[in-house]
């Protein structure tokens, strides 16, 4: 069941949005890099699950995640994060990405809603202005205080050092 949740050809996806959106279901859309999953990463995942019937999530490729985070990152390869985000009950399918952002994903899937952390300012969401252009709605989640992949990375430097 772990692989059907992982798309990686852009085709089948689009299928499975069609299918999806023909049998009436409502599709959230959610991306990230989900490096060193956490419980942070779980309850934002199962809070955006609850806003549809369908929950997509589209992963940065580990050479995304270099250029956005840095040399040093991602600490979990792509595969491995992958499998993680689609073993979560919440999620129904993931799909990794090469672009830094996720704007062509979001355009093939035109979810019904459209999720960011709440550290976002709506307006900078990527895909924001094209999903509520055909009726879309954009939210976003609060982050649990205290979990965060950065905050884990010092903690465990600061273990080891």
């Amino acid at each position: 069941m772990l692989e059907k949740k992982v798309i990686t050809d852009y085709a089948i996806l689009k299928r499975i949005a069609l299918r999806l959106r023909k049998n009436g279901k409502k599709i959230v859309f959610t991306n990230g890099c989900f490096d060193l999953m956490h419980y942070g990463h779980v309850k934002y995942l199962e809070e955006a699950s609850g806003k549809g019937d369908a929950l997509i999530v589209g992963i940065n490729s580990d050479a995304s995640i270099k250029r956005i985070k840095g040399k040093n990152r991602p600490i979990v390869g792509q595969k491995d994060r992958l499998r993680l985000v689609a073993a979560l009950e919440s999620v129904s399918y993931v799909v990794p990405f090469r672009q830094d952002t996720p704007l062509a994903l979001i355009t093939m899937i035109r979810p019904h809603v459209l999720i960011k952390g709440a550290d976002w300012k709506r307006k900078d969401i990527v895909g924001n202005e094209f999903v509520k252009s055909y009726g879309g709605r954009v939210k976003t989640i609060r982050f649990v205080p205290g979990k965060s992949t950065t905050a884990l990375i010092k903690k465990i430097a600061r273990s080891y050092a």
